[in-house]
Formats: C-alpha cells, sequence, structure tokens
C-alpha cells in the first residue's frame, strides 16, 4: 500500500476544504471498498479524511412526509429502520440483497453510492483500463463481459455499478444532498436528483459521478411514501454475496401502474421514466423501452431476457 497521510474532519465543510486544499486526498468512513482498493494499488490517495465524526449518521423525518438519511447511516441500520420497511420496502430489500451482514454493518449512505465497478479488468492492474488510467483502453471490449453492461456503456468502458441500494433509490427518486469546498465555515450546499448523480462513461469512464473536487455527501433524502407494493428481485450467480448479473426494483400501484429500475446492465442504475407508462401491459413492453438501444456481446445478451423475465416475476408477486 503507498503510503499516505490522515486527519479527522470536526465539521463537513472542513473536511470538504480539506480535501480542495490536498489534491489526491479522499473522504473515508466505512472503508469497505476504498481500503481494497488501496490494496491492491488501484486506488492510490496521498491523503485521506476521515469523516466518521460529523454526526451524518442519523435517519429524521422532513416535513413533507419523507426521510433524511445521514451519509453515515450504515447499510445495516439502514435496512432495519421501521419507517424504511414500512414506506421505502425496496430499499431495505435491496440493502439486504447486497453484500455480508459483516460488510453492511460497516458500509455506509454515501460510500454505498460511491462503490467503484467490479469489472475484472478494473481490478487487474497487468491490464488495460480506461477507468483506471485513463486512455490505456478497455480490456473489457472483446474480452470476458459477462457480467458487463449491455446498455448505457461506450466504446471506452462497458463496466457496471455494483450498488443493490442505489438501484432502490433510483426507483423512490432520491435526492443527493452535498456541500462543497467554500470560504464560509457552514460550506456552500447544493442537492442532486439521484437521476443526474451518477454518470455515463462516454470518453471519460474515470469520472463517474457529477461531484466535484472536495465535495461531500451529507445525507440523501426521500421524498414522501410512494405508496404500492415494493420489490426487488436479484438474479445472481450464487445465491448470497455475490454482485447482480440483473435486479429489478419496482414500485407497482394496485391499477398496475408504476415505477422500475434495473441494476447489472448498466454503468449507473438504469431507468426510464417513459418506458413506465407500460406497465400495465406487462413487462415485454416495458422492457422494449427500457432497454431501447441495447448493445450487449456474445456473452451477456442473456442479460435482455433475463431481465424480462424478472420484471415479469415481480409483476407477477405484485399480482399476488
Amino acid at each position: 500500500m503507498k503510503p499516505f497521510t490522515y486527519e479527522r474532519a470536526a465539521s463537513p465543510a472542513e473536511a470538504a476544504t480539506a480535501a480542495a486544499r490536498q489534491p489526491g486526498a479522499r473522504f473515508i468512513a466505512g472503508g469497505t471498498n476504498l481500503l481494497d482498493l488501496m490494496k491492491l494499488q488501484i486506488e492510490t490517495p496521498d491523503h485521506l479524511i476521515d469523516v466518521n465524526g460529523l454526526g451524518l449518521d442519523r435517519i429524521e423525518e422532513t416535513q413533507d412526509g419523507g426521510l433524511r438519511i445521514g451519509a453515515l447511516v450504515r447499510n445495516t441500520d439502514l435496512a432495519a429502520d421501521a419507517r424504511v420497511r414500512r414506506d421505502h420496502a425496496v430499499l431495505s430489500r435491496a440493502l439486504l440483497a447486497g453484500a455480508s451482514g459483516q460488510l453492511r454493518n460497516r458500509a455506509t449512505t454515501a460510500g454505498n453510492l460511491l462503490q467503484r465497478t467490479r469489472c475484472p479488468y478494473f481490478y487487474d492492474t497487468n491490464m488495460a483500463c480506461n477507468k483506471r488510467r485513463p486512455g490505456s483502453g478497455c480490456s473489457a471490449l472483446g474480452g470476458y463481459s459477462r457480467q458487463l453492461a449491455v446498455v448505457g456503456g461506450s466504446e471506452a468502458c462497458i463496466a457496471t455499478h455494483p450498488s443493490d441500494m442505489a438501484v432502490a433509490m433510483r426507483v423512490l427518486d432520491a435526492t443527493v444532498e452535498t456541500v462543497k469546498p467554500t470560504v464560509k465555515p457552514e460550506g456552500a450546499t447544493r442537492k442532486i436528483p439521484i437521476a443526474d448523480f451518477h454518470r455515463l462513461p462516454g470518453d471519460t469512464p474515470e469520472i463517474e459521478t457529477v461531484l466535484e473536487p472536495g465535495e461531500l455527501i451529507t445525507a440523501v433524502t426521500l421524498p414522501k411514501p410512494a405508496g404500492g407494493t415494493h420489490h426487488y428481485r436479484k438474479v445472481r450467480d450464487r445465491a448470497s454475496y455475490a454482485f447482480a448479473l440483473v435486479s429489478v426494483a419496482a414500485i407497482v400501484q394496485p391499477d398496475g401502474s408504476g415505477r422500475v429500475a434495473l441494476g447489472g446492465v448498466a454503468p449507473k442504475p438504469w431507468r426510464r421514466e417513459d418506458a413506465e407508462a407500460e406497465m400495465s401491459r406487462g413487462a415485454k413492453p416495458v422492457m422494449a423501452k427500457l432497454l431501447a438501444g441495447a448493445r450487449p456481446t456474445e456473452e451477456n445478451k442473456f442479460k435482455l431476457p433475463l431481465a424480462e423475465r424478472a420484471l415479469a416475476a415481480v409483476l407477477a408477486e405484485a399480482k399476488g
């Protein structure tokens, strides 16, 4: 592991300013992804800023009936919260489908959103990867691609986003709250709709979110409950501790309308609101729009019918 310096921040604004002041700095909380990458020298930060003491570990009700989830709320606590289980059950189910109990005890809300891809070529430092070393090429194109993206990728990258939680956040229309570096003691804040938070790779796959240098996530806000029945179906190679080949997060209303987002198929949680107009007609017309323009490889083209069947199973479950 490359040597680094370390400090503990006293406030979100102080953490953001410290990160902006020192290029190559990274925030650390649970560290369940970052530390692994540092050991492999895929991530090589010069400086770590510990944000665990910032008091961002609470779940609070908002005035409009939603929830404000602190960036440092652990995945286990979020999945177990009675309000989440009652009103935003798709989120609880997605969290419990991810990782192991030990990792969920450490992993945070913000860290989950910021997970880096599990593409095998990203993790193999002997192989070309535009995410890891911009401009080096993408070994996955023409390589082993069974778990990789069928939609939303580019000629520079076909990696998928690994988070289960983020797919549920997308179907819930969450908002990401941040603080940016500033000369003001309280920091400059902004709110980012989850739909805009993750970027598609395009020509710059190393830039994965719209966060600016030094910008720190402080919370994720959920709007008032969407009602309906909540579903999260994850299809994977083994029953536990495996990333999704395809996952479906859905909220289905009594009249058959609803929302749907996919995981395991794209570089970000994948949702198209125009496809949801077809929900009452069944899975096939939804997927025809949701996965329009898909460019699968020979190894992962099975994900297209798999996604349709997973959604069909969800819709059948919703009908009881």
